[in-house]
């Protein structure tokens, strides 16, 4: 199962950007997205809103190829 919110906290983190900008770019308060992190799953538009704003697009091929993988079962 993916814990979005992890691997969203993480390329943040890889990226070495702050909270506090993430928030700015997402026109959020700071405790979004800790709550961001927290999530297993998300909503689409917003995770769109997410990967434009860390140019990571490998998000939406993570549930591809899970659901890939498990039609393979």
């Amino acid at each position: 199962m993916i814990h979005i919110g992890q691997l969203i906290e993480a390329e943040l983190t890889r990226q070495e950007h702050t909270i506090s900008w993430f928030a700015k770019k997402l026109c959020c308060d700071r405790t979004n997205v800790y709550s961001i992190f927290k999530r297993q799953s998300i909503d689409t538009e917003l995770l769109l809103r997410i990967s434009t704003t860390l140019h990571h697009y490998d998000f939406f091929a993570l549930y591809s190829q899970t659901l890939r993988n498990d039609c393979e079962k």
